[in-house]
């Protein structure tokens, strides 16, 4: 049979998860699909008796029926249906997303504190999410700007086509333009009697456009809707998205884990998971998949 496409949002009741409940009702109206609202609890106390678990279950239990609730009230998503989970709530995401098209979760914001608290689940998810997955940032309602920003994707030589099948598709969803962020980053060079010859930018920039107009060649083909705009910017990829995340309405990397230790981001995506002014769709590379086992490919454990 084939697996169930779906979308997965992680709600805990607080301001932050209700935004990124508000994306995901967004993103299953645009794409057509159902919606997984997943709360995850477990007891932090040490040792308790089953009656005190109980208690702390069933106000689980009322934090993930409200957000169900808001979504089948708030939006046209056709499906919602319900996820509690008792434990680790990034494993149990990270976990679901083996079975969905999209998983989205809130951030607290930027600072020192917040990259502390999201450490646990969001770089845990976008670290091991198997599909991509959308970081939303602040809380409250997401506003609607009149002149939304366009889709920003980060590109270099070793994103994954995934990241770009994302982003534009994300751009022709949303009728937005597509800005295309190549960083051609000059690295410092110490002096000394054997010094290589400095780099001409010159050349570096022209050569970057190339291969990027080689590159989105075949997507252009595909959206030929999506305006793209194509920046060759000589900076570090940290800085050039990160200016870049100023103006946009969604940031899209690609996590390409296989060039790096089970379960860690490389360095710029992890920066603009914790550090983007916007939010932040991260795509992994298709070796990150793993095969489904279940033939209907709903994830176990699933109540509602």
């Amino acid at each position: 049979m084939t697996a169930t496409r779906t979308a997965v949002v992680g709600y805990d009741g607080s301001d932050f998860s209700m935004q990124a409940l508000d994306w995901a009702m967004d993103e299953c109206e645009l794409r057509k699909l159902p919606l997984t609202v997943t709360h995850a609890w477990r007891w932090p106390y040490g040792e308790a008796s089953e009656e005190a678990k109980a208690h702390l279950r069933k106000a689980a239990e009322h934090v993930l029926y409200h957000g169900a609730a808001c979504a089948r009230s708030c939006s046209t998503v056709a499906e919602v249906t319900t996820d509690l989970y008792e434990g680790s709530a990034g494993e149990r995401i990270a976990e679901l997303s083996a079975g969905a098209d999209l998983v989205v979760i809130g951030s607290r914001g930027l600072g020192a504190l917040a990259r502390s608290v999201i450490g646990s689940v969001t770089l845990y998810v976008a670290a091991h999410a198997c599909c991509p997955m959308i970081i939303v940032r602040g809380p409250g309602p997401i506003p609607v700007p009149a002149d939304p920003g366009p889709v920003v994707l980060g590109l270099s030589p070793t994103t994954p086509d995934e990241a770009l099948e994302f982003a534009f598709g994300e751009a022709a969803l949303r009728q937005l333009r597509l800005v295309v962020v190549h960083a051609v980053h000059l690295q410092a060079m110490a002096w000394g009697t054997a010094m290589a010859p400095l780099p001409d930018v010159e050349i570096l920039t022209r050569a970057g456009r190339e291969g990027m107009a080689e590159r989105l060649a075949p997507w252009r083909e595909r959206y030929p809707g999506v305006a793209v705009e194509v920046r060759a910017v000589t900076d570090t990829p940290k800085e050039a998205l990160g200016a870049a995340s100023a103006e946009a309405s969604l940031l899209v990397v690609g996590a390409d884990r296989t060039r790096h230790r089970e379960g860690h981001l490389g360095t710029v995506v992890r920066v603009m998971v914790e550090h983007s002014r916007c939010p932040v769709a991260v795509v992994p590379a298709p070796a990150d998949r793993p095969r489904q086992e279940q033939g209907d490919g709903t994830p176990s454990g699933r109540e509602g």
